[in-house]
């Protein structure tokens, strides 16, 4: 569940939805979600902030940790999700209009940032 002042959403329900420029334009779908998480006073992690959603243009299936960089084990693996997953962007959480069960409206003027960690 994520939680903004006022707004309470269930992870699983963003997850697969189209992802719609404002004038509805289809972009992709949301395959993925970015948090900030932040740690307490002994190193433990405390709170995580939802950053934004990973659109992708041609698959909602997950990137299995394999947009993190660092991964390339083993590699057909890495290689093939990597392809499946090229042109995919992250959008800010604040670049978000409205969000449908049909459908996530982003606002004019969003920004696409790269999706890889």
């Amino acid at each position: 569940m994520v939680e903004s002042p006022g707004v309470t959403v269930i992870l699983s329900d963003l997850l697969h939805l189209p992802i719609r420029d404002d004038s509805g334009r289809t972009l992709g779908v949301a395959a993925d979600a970015r948090f900030e998480i932040t740690d307490d006073d002994s190193g433990r992690p405390a709170h995580a902030r939802l950053i934004g959603l990973v659109v992708s243009r041609r698959h909602a299936g997950s990137f299995a940790g394999y947009e993190r960089t660092s991964v390339t084990a083993p590699w057909p693996i890495a290689r093939y999700l990597r392809w499946r997953h090229r042109g995919s962007f992250l959008v800010l959480w604040e670049d978000i209009a409205e969000i449908s069960p049909q459908a996530v409206r982003l606002r004019s003027g969003y920004g696409r940032h790269p999706a890889q960690l």
